[in-house]
């Protein structure tokens, strides 16, 4: 079992996101872009977990995936494409800037065999699963 710090504020960034998608994604606040956070599937199966994270227009250059204390971490950048004077915006709803994912990984993973692949703007992280240890009969110890 793994011990999480409480974030109250991350539990409100929850409620809103299950209210609406746009609630989970970065906004834009006094003309300065914050950052945006990609929307992501986990599955499991009997052999591994699946992170399936949407990046579309991410370059896999652009994207960084680290682990550190058993935390998968998933950076990196959307940029923006220079703007041209041919055309106007009329509405823009596509969110670009630095992004951060982080997910806790239980303990049955295999952190030594992870790997990523990126195509068609989803980033697939693949988890596997380590063979679980035999299971321990609950008996009684006599005391001698």
């Amino acid at each position: 079992m793994n011990i999480t710090r409480w974030e109250p504020f991350r539990e409100m960034e929850d409620m809103l996101r299950s209210y609406s998608p746009f609630f989970g994604r970065g906004l834009i606040r006094n003309g300065e872009e914050t950052q945006w956070k990609p929307l992501a599937d986990i599955t499991e199966s009997e052999q591994e977990y699946l992170i399936k994270a949407e990046l579309p227009e991410v370059k896999k250059e652009d994207v960084s995936i680290t682990l550190e204390d058993n935390v998968l971490t998933i950076s990196g950048e959307r940029k923006k494409e220079k703007e041209t004077k041919k055309s106007n915006e009329i509405r823009v709803e596509s969110f670009y800037g630095t992004f951060t994912r982080s997910f806790a990984l239980p303990d049955n993973a295999d952190t030594k065999a992870i790997h990523a692949e990126s195509k068609d703007g989803v980033l697939k992280v693949h988890v596997p699963k380590v063979a679980a240890a035999p299971k321990v009969e609950a008996k009684k110890i006599e005391v001698k």
